[in-house]
This record gives structure tokens, sequence and C-alpha cells, in this order.
């Protein structure tokens, strides 16, 4: 049956051309073999700045069907700007040996007049749990860095029959956050520490840390990112990019390193809407080969150029995340009342009784969860063979030692256990019934929350100050949410969350461009060494 709101994401789709103003092409030159076997570009370096850094695929595709751009020129760029531009920030683990081969053969498409759909020849990164039958998926952890897995997750699979150029793997916070009570993001053992592209002394935030820092320093066009509860839309918000949790089910979770099936799924993560779409559609198998069209049909009318009227959004303040956020989102709701929007302030409810159940509920799916999935790969075989492993490799203690996550998992009652099931059972209603109850009774078509904090000193003694809630709802109902840029505290990007009913992702993802259009916060990271004093920790 086809889900509630996918008519609305082709509409998306259709017409994601309309969203931006054209821009020149960036150049690139040849590549050659790099030290690692993988392609990188000789020669002079190719033109970067504003031309990569806001250019969107409709407007990649159109010079391509023009013969103005080749993908081969295009992913020769990303990988240029890899070898010269990532070690600054750390965020990509490997690239592809084969990157462009990939590009060549969609060039060959191109002139054939066959293209695959949006995304043919467009260079995409993957983070790091995302299987990959062709190169090494660790989930930051040395006992998966051997052997690559047997097949590609269904995604990937959806990736490369759209014609998709899999540039490389990003670096991630290890096993998803999900190990230690006090981790520091975008830390692994398989690839150290990834920075902020902002202020390079402070943190990445959320597990998809290398893919929303890729992103930020234009190391891609777009990005695959996982989320359980805030790991696609805080690195979005914190390194100043987009990024789509979409709705429960949607994405295949196969072949995905795994903490919950009751709240996981893969996203796409770009540095506008308009890519983060075209990527869902691909993701989603809905709209891959969709045909360019206008702007008949959109959702919302005319939102696509930013016209914001009659749009009802609730504004959940969040206060605790501090005055200087909280400035930030009364200066974003004036922007979008300027606009049109009616903008009303509402707290949802229920969300002190959340935060008691999740964590044990995750608990206990997460040892079912990673026991199924260890069972595919070569190396530990369980979650208590992992925690063996840990205890034997000193390498997996250098940067914070702890990984009592994986102890109270092993610990966990089993998800069959009366108590247990009770506690998933209640979640979901609580979950659900927060944002249907707010979005009902003030006739909403979205709620807004600030995404993030300003980004946190990375401090391997301390771990991360991620009291963030805002995820939480949307994360535990299985509805969509995603993160906008909103602006910037203290040279630090902040994003704004908007989240909506279960499967109205097409809606929202409309909706957010209009927001995306009107904030127009998007600026390119200057790899500041440091700010100063680091941001108040978040009170809880």
């Amino acid at each position: 049956m086809r889900n509630r709101g996918m008519g609305a994401l082709a509409a998306v789709a259709l017409v994601a051309g309309t969203l931006c103003a054209a821009v020149p092409h960036p150049r690139a030159e040849g590549a050659e073999s790099g030290a690692d076997g993988s392609p990188v570009p000789a020669g002079s370096p190719p033109k970067p700045g504003g031309d990569l850094d806001t250019v969107t695929i409709p407007e990649l595709q159109s010079r391509m069907a023009a013969g103005s751009l080749t993908s081969s020129a295009l992913t020769s760029t990303y990988l240029w700007r890899i070898k010269t531009v990532d070690p600054k920030i750390n965020a990509v683990l490997r690239t592809d040996p084969t990157a462009l081969r990939q590009a060549a053969a969609s060039d060959a498409r191109h002139r054939q007049g066959r293209t695959l759909g949006p995304l043919d020849g467009i260079p995409v990164l993957l983070k790091d749990n995302v299987d990959t039958r062709d190169m090494p998926t660790t989930a930051g952890s040395l006992a998966l860095a051997g052997s690559p897995p047997r097949t590609d997750a269904p995604l990937v699979k959806r990736l490369r029959a759209a014609g998709a150029v899999i540039l490389g793997k990003t670096n991630l916070s290890e096993w998803a956050n999900f190990r230690a009570e006090k981790p520091t993001s975008g830390w692994s053992a398989v690839g150290g520490q990834t920075h902020n592209p902002y202020v390079l002394d402070r943190n990445p935030c959320g597990s998809s840390a290398g893919s929303g820092a890729a992103l930020a320093a234009s190391l891609a066009q777009v990005a695959i990112g996982t989320e359980t509860d805030g790991s696609i839309v805080c690195p979005a918000g914190m390194n100043g990019v987009v990024g789509h949790k979409p709705s429960l089910g949607l994405v295949s979770q196969d072949g995905v390193v795994p903490i919950s099936a009751e709240q996981d799924t893969a996203g796409p993560m770009a540095r506008n809407v308009t890519d983060t779409a075209l990527t869902l559609s691909v993701l989603s198998g809905d709209g891959s080969a969709a045909p360019r069209g206008g702007a008949a049909g959109l959702p919302g009318g005319s939102a696509h150029r930013g016209d914001l009227r009659g749009k009802r959004i609730g504004l959940w303040r969040l206060p605790s995340l501090g005055a200087e956020v909280d400035a930030l989102m009364s200066r974003t709701a004036k922007k979008l009342r300027a606009a049109g929007a009616e903008v009303v302030e509402v707290t949802p409810p229920y969300q002190k009784r959340l935060a008691e159940l999740e964590f044990p509920a995750l608990l206990s799916e997460f040892h079912r969860d990673i026991d199924a999935y260890l069972a595919t790969r070569k190396g530990p075989k369980s979650l208590a063979e992992l925690i063996d492993f840990n205890r034997t490799h000193p390498a997996e203690r250098t940067c914070f030692a702890g990984q009592e996550l994986f102890e109270q998992a092993l610990a966990a009652p089993p998800t069959t256990d009366p108590a247990y099931r009770a506690k998933r059972a209640e979640l979901k209603d609580l979950s659900r019934r927060s944002i249907d109850e707010t979005m009902a009774a003030h006739r909403l078509d979205a709620i807004a929350s600030p995404t993030n904090p300003p980004a946190w000193t990375t401090d391997c003694a301390r771990g991360d100050n991620d009291v963030i809630p805002s995820s939480t709802p949307a994360a535990v109902a299985g509805y969509p949410s995603l993160s906008v840029p909103a602006g910037f505290v203290n040279k630090l990007p902040v994003g704004v969350l908007l989240m909506a009913g279960d499967h109205q992702d097409g809606d929202l993802l409309s909706l957010g461009a209009a927001v995306e259009h009107r904030l127009s916060a998007w600026r390119a990271p200057h790899y500041l060494p440091s700010v100063g004093s680091d941001a108040a920790p978040p009170s809880s």
C-alpha cells in the first residue's frame, strides 16, 4: 500500500529544481590513484567555494544534460576536496576506489539520454554503519574492521540503481553513541575524532557526525545518516546543514548496524532541502525515476517561493538550551510571521515520561538487534563477545573507556518480557499523542523547536553536553522531523527542527523548503580554531 504523504514527497521531488536559482558549475581536473589506492584529482586545484557550496542537484543535472558538466568532473572535485579539506575535520574514513568508474558510467548514460533518475552521477557519502559489499562497514569499531559485509544494504542498492556515485564512508560516533554513558560524539576507534568545520575545537554532535561535518565542508553533494533519537537532526543543526529523519519504515532498516528496530531509520542529509527531498525519493523507492516537472501540485501552493501564508506553526521554545538560542528562535518566529505564517507557542505534553521510558526500552531492543546483526558478520557474534573484545583491545579505550550501555543492555530484560512490552507500548502511545494532540489542539501544519545548542568543546574526559530534548517526540513516535539552518550563536550554527504527523514527510519537506528560503541562514564554514569560552551546557 502506498504510504500516506508519499504523493506529496514525489511532488517535492518533481519541483525541486524550482527551489534555487542557477549558479555556475564547479570546475574539476582529472584524477590519479592516491596513496591508499583511491582516486584523487591531479593537477591544479579545482575552484571550490560558492559554486560547490550552493549548487543543487537539479542544477547539476541540468548542466550534465546540456554537456557543460560531467559526473567525472564533479566527482573529481569532491575527491580533491576530501584530499585537501578533510584533514582539517577528519570526517571521511575512506573513499571508494571505484568512484571515478561509477562517474564515467553515469557520463555514458547522460550522453546516451538514458539516465536513471535525479541522483544519476551525484556523489554520495555513506555513514559507516551502512553495509557496503566493497568497503568495510565498521560502526567505528575495530571489532568489525575486517572483511566487508556480504551484500549492500537495500538503501545502498537503491542508490546504485539510481545511478548515484558512492563516494565513500564517513566517520561516526562509535556504535552510534550507544556504548558508554559519557561518550564523545564524533569519535570512533576506527576513525578518531571528527571536528566541527565552523569551529574546530567544537563537537559535530550525534552519531552521524561525519556525515554532517562532511556536508558542511562540501565534501559531497549529499550524505546518508542514521538516527535512533537525534543522530541525523543534531549533526545537521550543529554543522549548519539540512537533515531529514524519515517516518519509521519509509527507508529500509536492513543492512544498517542497529540500536532499535522500533526507532532506527536512515535518512538523507544535504546542504539544502531540495537535495534532501530528492535523495529521500530514492531511498524510499518513491519517485526515483519521476519525470522532471514544474511547480504544479507542490503541497502548500507557492510555498516553494518562500510564501508561508496560511501555515500554522507551533513554536516549542525549550529555554533550557540557553538564552541565546531562545533569542534566535524569537527572531526565527518573527521572520516566519513576516512571511505570512501564524506562529503560536506550544509545549507538547508527556515529555518527562518519555524521557523516563525511552532508555530502558532501547537497552532491551539493542541486545536483541545487535545480536541479530553480528550473526551476519565476521568478528564477535554477540553483545557478550563484543564486550569481551573491547576489554582486550586498548585502542577501543583511547578517548573514553566505558561500555556501560553495552553492559546494561546485556543485563536488560528481553523483549519478550511483559514489563518491556508495556514500556514500549506506553512510549509509542505517549510520543504519538504528544505530537498529534498538540497539532490538533492548535490546528498546526508543523511543530518547530531549536534543533541544538551551540556546539560544546570536544573533550574526551568530560564527554558530551547533549541534553537536547527536541528530537525525542518524533524519534520515539516514528514520525518525520527535519532540521533546517536557523542562524548562528557565537559563530556556531543552530537549526530549527520541524516535526509533523505520521508519514507526512512530503508535506514537511515542502514546508521546510519554504522555511529554508525565508530564513536563508546557511553560511560556509571558516574552520576557526576556537571561539573562546565553551558553550554553556544545557540544563536538564
